[in-house]
């Protein structure tokens, strides 16, 4: 086990911990030692924590100078608009942490007519508090393989869950529903996944896919360009989007982050809109420079 596994294992622990602590002491009537005796364990476990959340980034982290990027095909077709880009910051979600480091998020963003609305729904302050996968154009959108690969992991029985993109559902995804999958592990914070293997130990990861919509399984090549699934709104997410990157390693908990640029694109900053033509029919060449849309 290594020690980046072993942190995130007492992560956890320390996690279970302070709810028993509080369960005991708040919840339970059974006799036990008081607030007072209580307070000092529930203060350890916390520093545990903070410790342990410290050790993990640090260990997450790149080392040495930075990889050149990783030039591969645009994993959408489409117009898609960036958020958390690493054009804009690094680390683009704020932490290195199961290689996040160059992650990005997409969210499609089609063309509507002059001074019709947008397709995508906006951040609303109150209400409605969620809406349904269905009302996203995102949702159900295909996702391509960025290069000729084996796939390494596969998995989509997470359900797909309703937006959290209001006030009152964006504070119940950060003070609640965010912990808690943070508690159970990478594999809910991702929600249904597709990891391939690119080569030269380069790893592509696309996450948040929809239920039941992955068309590939641990151990199938595929062709670039070649449909894997489909985007959807399952793990930590305020909204059906891709979030990709690139990884050193196909385990999360261990992998570090590895730069990428998308052949005809680039990197797109923090609300940056590309389009990205549809691959011709029956083509499963990769794409070459001409063949997609530039950034715009």
């Amino acid at each position: 086990m290594s020690v980046r596994t072993a942190v995130a294992i007492a992560m956890r622990l320390s996690w279970l911990v302070l709810f028993a602590l509080m369960i005991g002491e708040f919840v339970t009537d059974l006799p036990g030692p008081g607030w007072a005796t209580t307070f000092l364990p529930a203060v350890v476990v916390f520093a545990l924590m903070v410790a342990t959340t410290v050790l993990q980034v640090g260990a997450a982290a790149p080392q040495g100078a930075p990889r050149p990027p990783v030039e591969v095909d645009p994993p959408v077709t489409g117009r898609w608009t960036a958020l958390n880009s690493p054009a804009d910051k690094t680390p683009s979600h704020g932490t290195h942490v199961y290689g996040q480091t160059y992650a990005i998020d997409i969210v499609a963003d089609p063309e509507t007519g002059e001074g019709e609305p947008s397709a995508r729904p906006a951040f609303r302050w109150l209400w409605p508090f969620f809406r349904r996968n269905r009302a996203f154009p995102a949702f159900g959108a295909p996702l391509l393989a960025v290069a000729d690969a084996t796939v390494v992991k596969a998995s989509d029985g997470q359900r797909d869950h309703l937006s959290r993109n209001s006030l009152p559902a964006l504070a119940y995804l950060m003070l609640i529903e965010g912990n808690v999958r943070s508690f159970a592990g990478v594999r809910r914070i991702i929600g249904n996944h597709v990891i391939l293997d690119l080569g030269d130990g380069t790893y592509a990861a696309y996450a948040h896919a929809q239920r039941g919509s992955l068309r590939v399984k641990a151990g199938d090549t595929v062709r670039a360009g070649q449909q894997l699934g489909r985007v959807g709104n399952s793990g930590n997410t305020t909204e059906p989007h891709l979030h990709f990157q690139l990884m050193d390693g196909p385990d999360l908990d261990n992998a570090r982050g590895v730069p990428f640029t998308w052949r005809g694109v680039g990197v797109p900053a923090n609300g940056e809109a590309f389009t990205v033509e549809e691959h011709v029919e029956g083509q499963n060449a990769p794409a070459r420079p001409g063949d997609v849309g530039g950034a715009r």
